[in-house]
C-alpha cells in the first residue's frame, strides 16, 4: 500500500469515510438530521483542511472549532459520537494507506477529536 502523498489520494479518503459514517446509524443522523449536510459540496472543503494539516498546502479559512460548537447546540456531540467517528477515519485510512502521512493523519484526527471534545465541554459550562 502507498502513502498519502496528494490531494487525490486525501479525497478517496475523505470519500470513502464518509460513505462509512453515513452508513452507519449510530452517527449517520448527525449528518443526514443535524447538520443536512451536502457532500458534494463538503467533500472539497475536508480535502483542503486535510491537505493543509498534512499536505501543507493551506487554503482552509473556516472555523472548525466554531462549526462543531454549532452542531453541539443543536446535538450534544458525545464521546461515544468522536468515538465512532475516530474508529471510521483509522479505519478507512489503514484500508487505503500506509506510512508516515497515514500515521501522521491519524495522530492529527485524534488530537482533533480530543481538543473538540474539550472545547465542547467547556462551552457547555459557559
Amino acid at each position: 500500500m502507498k502513502d498519502i502523498e496528494n490531494q487525490e489520494d486525501l479525497y478517496l479518503l475523505v470519500d470513502e469515510f464518509y460513505k462509512k459514517l453515513l452508513a452507519d446509524p449510530s452517527i449517520s443522523y448527525i449528518f443526514t438530521d443535524v447538520v443536512k449536510i451536502k457532500i458534494l459540496e463538503h467533500l472539497p472543503i475536508l480535502v483542503t483542511f486535510w491537505s493543509q494539516a498534512i499536505l501543507g498546502t493551506g487554503g482552509y479559512t473556516k472555523n472548525l472549532t466554531e462549526i462543531h460548537l454549532d452542531i453541539d447546540k443543536k446535538e450534544h456531540l458525545t464521546p461515544e459520537l468522536f468515538t465512532i467517528w475516530l474508529g471510521h477515519f483509522n479505519t478507512t485510512v489503514d484500508e487505503l494507506f500506509a506510512g508516515p502521512k497515514a500515521e501522521q493523519i491519524k495522530t492529527q484526527a485524534l488530537s482533533i477529536a480530543t481538543i473538540m471534545q474539550i472545547k465542547i465541554i467547556n462551552s457547555r459550562k459557559g
